[in-house]
């Protein structure tokens, strides 16, 4: 088992770009961050609800590793937990790395299954002019590499601070790679 450790928790319930660091949040089983934007059983990003807001909600929690912090400091970008609007932030663990249906284990008692990858959009630009080219980007073969953190559905719920250790369990393979939800 991978891991590493969970260093901010933030939520917002408005569907604003940032969230806003919390002391706790509480993970629901089935639907998510309590008090967020996001929790629901159906999709509920503004412009999913629009195209079919009957839509499975696989982006229930969003995780992003602090080490993307790090890595846009050095390119000139000033970005903190909870700036990108994802609810957990993490560090020591390989995010972009685990392949679809890894179980994260969060704090004492939460489970989160990793459905894929955030598909960062145009708004990061508003948010920081540049930052989109720092969070996509292309690999040598010119496939899109999307460094924006990952999403998942709360499988068992539970109370996560930062602090609170975060594992991951590998499904059985053959591994799916990551790819956007």
């Amino acid at each position: 088992m991978h891991s590493g450790s969970v260093i901010a928790v933030s939520r917002d319930g408005t569907h604003r770009f940032s969230k806003a660091n919390q002391d706790s949040i509480r993970l629901l089983a089935g639907l998510g961050v309590e008090g967020d934007a996001h929790l629901g059983v159906t999709v509920q990003h503004l412009s999913r609800i629009a195209q079919d807001p009957t839509q499975p909600n696989l982006r229930q929690v969003h995780l992003i590793h602090a080490e993307l912090f790090d890595d846009l400091r050095l390119a000139g970008y000033d970005v903190a937990p909870g700036d990108l609007g994802e609810n957990v932030t993490t560090r020591g663990l390989d995010l972009l790395g685990l392949p679809v249906g890894t179980l994260l284990h969060l704090g004492p008692d939460a489970v989160v299954e990793v459905t894929g990858l955030r598909n960062p959009c145009l708004q990061i630009d508003r948010f920081r002019s540049g930052l989109l080219k720092q969070v996509v980007g292309r690999d040598e073969g010119g496939a899109v590499i999307r460094k924006g953190g990952i999403m998942g559905v709360v499988l068992t719920g539970g109370e996560l601070r930062p602090g609170d250790a975060v594992s991951a369990e590998l499904p059985a393979t053959p591994h799916r790679p990551l790819e956007r939800v």
